[in-house]
């Protein structure tokens, strides 16, 4: 390993470090973390090492029972969920990829609109094949790596009672779990090739530029001891604007949740930590 690499790689551990820390300012009850507006993150937690065939993020889109679902809605209901988007960027890596930009799958790379998906589910499960780019194991080496800490960014649209909204939340993950160069998933290609990711690139903006505080004014939204009243209207005569539709499908502990309210700097990242630290200064 080159003296240039050593310094990149310590790098990139504080860069995990950074992410693991800020988990602690999450609003999280029961494992479910709240975000600034209706969708709560059931899964994965902040910090965590994925990898595999998909990234898997599941959200519940009804504010845990607060909110029906789209198809139970008017339109022009006080309450609702224009469209959730989604994207996964690194300051880090230097990279922004579409997760879900709330239009039409063109390629089979981006997802489709996320709250068309599953209808009659109060979560939406996001499965999003990762691109090529990504494929590896363990933290990044090389220095045009594009493995390492990313962010899930989740935008979100909505009117809550007659005011709209645009919100982003931001929850850090790493991708340093193992990603093959050939994936099984029929969101693939026939040949089971990952998608390029040039196909999924978008042009990384400043924080400045994204304005994220500005965006999230609203504050976190309906975490438990939150009094808001959320004012809606039905889809039609029958509908009284408080049915939910079958209840929310497999979203539990076994989807990378974890039970305490706040969540403090977990024992496994600590320890995946220093391995990457000691590899690091091993390299200098």
């Amino acid at each position: 390993m080159t003296q240039v690499q050593g310094p990149r790689l310590l790098l990139a551990c504080l860069a995990f470090l950074a992410t693991t820390v800020r988990a602690v300012n999450f609003t999280i009850s029961n494992g479910q973390i709240y975000t600034p507006g209706f969708a709560i993150v059931d899964a994965p937690q902040p910090g965590t090492p994925l990898g595999g065939d998909f990234l898997q993020v599941a959200i519940d889109v009804t504010a845990d029972g607060r909110l029906p679902l789209p198809a139970d809605l008017a339109a022009g209901s006080p309450s609702i969920i224009h469209n959730i988007t989604m994207f996964l960027y690194s300051y880090d890596t230097k990279h922004n990829f579409t997760i879900s930009n709330g239009t039409a799958a063109g390629n089979g790379a981006a997802l489709g609109p996320i709250m068309l998906q599953e209808n009659t589910s109060t979560v939406k499960h996001v499965n999003w094949v990762w691109p090529d780019c990504l494929v590896g194991d363990g933290q990044p080496i090389a220095l045009d790596s594009a493995r390492g800490v990313y962010n899930i960014s989740i935008r979100q649209n909505f009117r809550l009672n007659g005011v709209d909204h645009y919100t982003i939340f931001d929850l850090p993950i790493s991708v340093t779990n193992a990603i093959s160069a050939n994936t099984s998933s029929s969101s693939s290609s026939s040949d089971g090739s990952r998608p390029p990711c040039a196909e999924l690139e978008n042009p990384l903006l400043s924080p400045d530029q994204v304005n994220a505080t500005a965006a999230d004014s609203v504050g976190v939204l309906f975490a438990p001891g939150d009094a808001t009243q959320i004012q809606v209207e039905g889809s039609d005569t029958d509908a009284s604007g408080t049915g939910l539709g079958p209840s929310k499908p497999t979203a539990n502990a076994n989807d990378g949740l974890g039970s305490t309210g706040v969540r403090a700097v977990m024992p496994s990242s600590v320890a995946a930590l220093l391995v990457c630290i000691g590899a690091a200064l091993l390299s200098l």
